[in-house]
C-alpha cells in the first residue's frame, strides 16, 4: 500500500509541499498540481491511487474536480479545504468524495485517514466482478446475472441501464443524485435528470422480473440507492 502514487492538487504550495513530505515518510509516491486543470490532466495520464483535493482551486474548483474524476472512474478522493459548513461537506460526500478534512488539519490524520481509505480500495482490480447478495456486475463482460438458486439468471439491459447498475452497484449503500448518474452513466444526448428516472424504472423492473425486486431503491429528495434488505 505504501507504494500508492498520492495526487494532491492544492493551490498554496507551502500547505501542498507539507501534505507531500508526510506521504512521502511513511512510503507514498507523490505528484502534485496547482489547479484543476493540470490535476485532472494528471489524474488520466497517471490514475493515482488516491487523490487529495482542495475546494478553491484555479481553473476549475474541487467540485468540478471531484465530478469530472466521477465520470471517468471510482479514485478514492478526500477533501482538504477551509470550508467548514455542513452544506459544503454534504456536497462534497454527495458528488462523490470519501472523506473531508477541514484546514487548518493535522497531517498525520490525512496521511491516516489515506491508508484508511486505501486497505479499502487497493484490492480491488478495476475489472473486478461486482457481487451483492444474488446479483453479480461483470464490467469487462458487460453482463450482469441474478442468483436464484437454481442457477443464475442474465439480464437483458441496455448499455445505459448496465451503466447505471454497475456504477450504484460498485458503492453498495451509497445514495447517488440523479445528476451524478447522469454524468457517470448517459450519453450527452440523454442527459436530463428524468431520463434517469425511466432508466432506472425500466432497470427495477428487470431486476424485479429476475428475483431481485427492492435492491435499487428511491432515495426521496435525493436520487437512487443500491442496497439488498436480505443480505446483511
Amino acid at each position: 500500500m505504501t507504494n500508492a502514487l498520492i495526487l494532491i492538487i492544492e493551490d498554496e504550495p507551502e500547505i501542498a509541499e507539507i501534505i507531500e513530505t508526510y506521504f512521502a515518510r511513511e512510503g507514498f509516491r507523490v505528484i502534485c498540481a496547482g489547479d484543476g486543470p493540470t490535476g485532472l490532466s494528471h489524474h488520466h495520464r497517471l490514475r493515482p491511487d488516491l487523490v487529495v483535493l482542495d475546494i478553491k482551486l484555479p481553473g476549475q474548483d474541487g467540485y468540478e474536480v471531484l465530478t469530472a474524476i466521477r465520470r471517468r472512474d471510482d479514485t478514492p478522493v478526500i477533501m482538504v479545504t477551509a470550508l467548514a459548513e455542513d452544506l459544503d461537506k454534504l456536497q462534497a460526500l454527495r458528488i462523490g468524495a470519501d472523506d473531508y478534512v477541514v484546514k487548518p488539519f493535522n497531517p498525520l490524520e490525512v496521511v491516516a485517514r489515506a491508508k484508511a481509505i486505501l486497505r479499502r480500495t487497493m484490492g480491488r482490480s478495476p475489472g473486478q466482478v461486482l457481487r451483492m447478495g444474488p446479483l453479480s456486475v461483470d464490467p469487462q463482460a458487460y453482463l450482469a446475472t441474478i442468483d436464484t438458486g437454481s442457477g443464475p439468471v442474465t439480464l437483458d439491459l441496455t448499455p445505459t441501464e448496465f451503466r447505471i447498475l454497475a456504477h450504484v452497484t460498485a458503492s453498495p449503500g451509497r445514495a447517488f443524485l440523479r445528476s451524478e448518474l447522469v454524468d457517470a452513466c448517459l450519453p450527452e444526448g440523454e442527459a436530463l435528470d428524468r431520463t434517469v428516472d425511466s432508466h432506472v424504472s425500466n432497470l427495477r423492473r428487470k431486476l424485479a422480473a429476475a428475483g431481485a425486486d427492492g435492491m435499487l431503491a428511491g432515495v426521496r429528495g435525493v436520487g437512487y440507492r443500491m442496497d439488498f434488505p436480505h443480505g446483511r
